[in-house]
């Protein structure tokens, strides 16, 4: 048998898009309530009767997370232009050599608008 989890974190930050002109509302600083979900896919173990222990993946995301939680991510190398796209390719690609069976990073900026990342 073969599943998908999907455990879900949230953090604080403020960027600016600097790729946009400064007519576009998102060249002003600004912040968002991101929420990020982590997927792992793999076979579900017999004996213990999942794919990973959420705890596993907590352990292994948070510190990364951390990184970014009340920061501008503006001055985090490689997040100059913090797209949510971009940002859901950054954390791929923190988490992937730590994180066997991850399947996909989902940024969520809003209640509504989402980016989802699943490796090159």
């Amino acid at each position: 048998m073969k599943a998908e989890v999907i455990k879900t974190f949230r953090f604080e930050a403020a960027h600016h898009l600097s790729a946009v002109g400064p007519e576009h509302k998102c060249h002003n600083i600004h912040g968002h309530s991101y929420r990020v979900d982590i997927h792992v896919s793999g076979p579900v173990d017999a004996k213990a009767g999942w794919v990973i222990d959420f705890g596993v993946i907590k352990q292994i995301v948070k510190p990364i997370l951390d990184e970014l939680d009340h920061h501008n991510l503006d001055d985090i190398p490689g997040l100059e232009n913090s797209t949510s796209e971009l940002l859901a390719c950054w954390l791929w690609s923190r988490i992937k050599p730590l994180l066997g069976g991850l399947s996909a990073v989902v940024v969520w900026e809003s209640d509504s608008s989402r980016a989802v990342y699943r490796g090159e």
